[in-house]
């Protein structure tokens, strides 16, 4: 059976899209069940960490503001899955909640995130470069000549000290489950790997090379020029799914859907409408919908904002 996340995953798309929200009341007891959202800094965690300019990974911004604040949440009132969510965009209030609610851990780490405008138009589309840049900085080791991340640096470290930070400083939360029994990093068998475009495709391209338990890739993956996603994957392709609207450029350019048949989702079932067929959408990978959007691509790609907008207006 597929977590909530996955069979709810229109519902995810809306709260990842939302651009406004309303912060819970915390109880007066700060250990009573609730839900939790802490926060630290990369370069306060890990004394290791290092800014790379030249990619425009860095700690502060040019105005002085922080950039590497690390998010993370956990609803203690609701039974836990056992099951932690890396979100590889920026942190989403909505979002969070929205995994909160589903009992699940969340987390949205500092990793280089910044790079495809700034490497070379020659690199980017000879056909290798950017699954290799994703895969440095997504690990920390050296897979690309573009920029030279060590461990610390990766996304896999960042994300493993800051939830051992989060198990030391928060035991209500259990945190420490996710550690693996050598202390050394994360359990990535419990881990969801999600984003949206640049981060969906970063989170497939790792679960191609690190298994995970699941990936969930809305508006991607893209790099319509890599062939990476037809390599061998350590993640299963039945661990894997997709979403994307119709109108959007990286599905009319048939970037999604040809990574979705590379990595093998169609073998798992059809491309399901989800406007039209109720979930569990016949345990499909391959999700669309074509919300209406008044033809724009670019709303297209942020459909789930458009489907959360029309919620918010039936409820006034």
């Amino acid at each position: 059976m597929l977590l909530r996340l996955s069979l709810g995953l229109p519902a995810l798309i809306a709260a990842a899209s939302a651009s406004a929200f309303s912060a819970p009341t915390a109880p007066a007891d700060p250990a009573a069940p609730q839900r939790f959202h802490l926060t630290a800094r990369a370069g306060e965690i890990d004394s290791r960490a290092r800014a790379h300019p030249g990619i425009d990974f860095v700690f502060n911004d040019m105005d002085g503001k922080p950039q590497d604040i690390e998010h993370a949440v956990v609803d203690t009132r609701v039974v836990p899955r056992g099951r932690l969510v890396i979100w590889l965009m920026g942190y989403n209030a909505p979002l969070f909640e929205r995994l909160g609610d589903y009992g699940l851990h969340a987390i949205q780490v500092h990793y280089a995130n910044k790079w495809f405008g700034l490497i070379p138009p020659t690199a980017r589309d000879d056909g290798t470069s950017l699954g290799k840049m994703r895969l440095e900085a997504a690990t920390g080791e050296d897979f690309s000549p573009l920029a030279a991340l060590p461990r610390p640096d990766g996304l896999m470290e960042r994300a493993f000290q800051f939830v051992r930070h989060l198990g030391r400083i928060h035991l209500q939360g259990n945190w420490q489950q996710f550690i693996a029994a050598d202390g050394a990093g994360l359990r990535w068998d419990l881990v969801t790997l999600a984003g949206a475009s640049h981060g969906a495709t970063t989170a497939t391209r790792l679960a191609v090379h690190l298994r995970v338990d699941r990936v969930v890739a809305l508006y991607g993956p893209r790099d319509q020029l890599e062939s990476w996603q037809g390599f061998p994957s350590a993640t299963p392709a039945d661990r894997i799914f997709g979403f994307s609207h119709v109108l959007d450029d990286g599905w009319t350019g048939d970037h999604y859907c040809r990574s979705w048949q590379m990595l093998g989702l169609h073998r798992y079932g059809p491309i399901v409408d989800v406007d039209h067929v109720a979930p569990p959408y016949g345990n499909t990978r391959r999700l669309t919908t074509a919300f209406n959007v008044k033809g724009d691509a670019t709303r297209a790609h942020n459909s789930g904002h458009a489907r959360q907008q029309l919620r918010q207006k039936r409820r006034r």
